[in-house]
Order: structure tokens, then sequence, then C-alpha cells
């Protein structure tokens, strides 16, 4: 799977940025995915940028004003696109001057960052993982989208064993998923429906025998 998705992408607008979002729910495995396809595009010749999403969080003030556990803050909150698209999805687009900043606010320690200012090769492939990327913001910035996905219940089973010493115990990884993380996607899924425009969209359950749902010009 991932030597054909890599295929894919490589050989898609090989003459100018390819621009990707790797999107799905906490814990499905995009940032593994795309950093697979990373190094898989990267063997195949073409070179690649690797973003994420959690480069542009807003302050923890912002996050966090309708309530630390609240999943509409969740959706609506945590990001700043503005500064996802002046920074990186516009300059790598059509007419963009490929100069780019990789993030813009550090999450861990709630303060902006000084990233140096990149210029991506005239035929990068962005690969840019996070959530809520096929959000209505968003949704008409990639050439190609993927969404990984994985039941709510397999989201929480994986942050439990990733998360722990994230947020302190068990319970805090639980009390975070089921009352913020899950209804938030919950809530993402009702307002965008990720998987009906996702070009790809792959079951990752199973993170050695993924299945591809949809793979473009198959339909689902």
């Amino acid at each position: 799977m991932i030597e054909a998705l890599a295929g894919l992408l490589a050989t898609t607008r090989s003459d100018q940025v390819l621009r990707v979002g790797v999107d799905g729910p906490d814990a499905a495995g995009k940032t593994t995915l795309a950093d697979e396809l990373a190094e898989s595009i990267t063997r195949l010749g073409r070179p690649v940028v690797r973003v994420s999403i959690d480069g542009f969080h807003h302050p923890e003030a912002v996050r966090r004003r309708r309530g630390p556990l609240s999943p509409e803050g969740y959706f609506f909150d945590s990001f700043d696109y503005a500064a996802l698209r002046r920074l990186v999805i516009d300059p790598l687009g059509p007419g963009g001057d490929r100069r780019f900043r990789s993030a813009a606010f550090d999450h861990r320690s709630d303060i902006a960052r000084a990233v140096p200012e990149q210029t991506a090769a005239r035929n990068a492939v962005l690969l840019l993982d996070g959530v809520f990327l096929l959000r209505e913001e968003l949704r008409t910035c990639w050439e190609i989208s993927v969404f990984v996905q994985v039941s709510p219940a397999e989201s929480l089973r994986r942050a439990l064993d990733r998360d722990v010493a994230l947020f302190g115990s068990t319970d805090a990884v639980r009390e975070r998923y089921e009352r913020r993380y899950l209804p938030g996607q919950e809530l993402y899924r009702a307002l965008a429906a990720p998987m009906d425009t996702a070009d790809v969209v792959m079951d990752n359950a199973d993170p050695d025998l993924p299945v591809i749902l949809r793979w473009p010009g198959q339909g689902a």
C-alpha cells in the first residue's frame, strides 16, 4: 500500500509542487503514514516537504476558551489556519514563491516559534498530516487528500497506550478522549464528511494490513 500510494504521489503533477493532506482522527496513524510515504517518495527521486498541523496550534488561551474539555473548542479553536495557509499552503500552491516555514507555534511551551524560512523544490511533494484537514477552510487546498480511518474505540485504545506520559494517567487520557477528542471528531464528520471528499480513504484498524476503501478513479 505504501509503495502504491508513494508511486501515485510521485507521478502526479511531477512538474510542480503537489500538496497532499493526510487527514484522520486522533491516533489513526497519520504521522506514521506520512513519514513512510516521505521515505518512499524520496527513494523514487522526488523531493518531499514534511509539515504537521501540530506546528500551527493557537495559544492555549484560544484553544481552551470554550473549556478545556470542549469538543467544539477542539474543532473550532485548536489551529491557526490563517498562519498555516500564509506560511505553507499558499506559498507552495499555484503562483506561490515556494518559500515556506514548517511551523509557527510550540503548543507544549505555548510560545511562538521562529522557524527558518526554506524554499521548496519546484517539483516537491508537500506531505502535511493532521486532524481536520478536510474542513471547509482547507478542503480545496490539496491536490490529493488521504483520509486514514480508525474507529473511535480503536482511537481510544491506541491513545491509552501512547498518551499516558503526555496527560499523566490513563484516567486523564480517557477523559480527554471521551469528552473532547472523540466528540470533536464526531462534530467534524457531521460538518465536513471527510470520508466522502478524500481522494484516498484507507481503513487502518490493522496497521499491518490496511484496507483501501477509495482510490482515485475507482470511487468508493
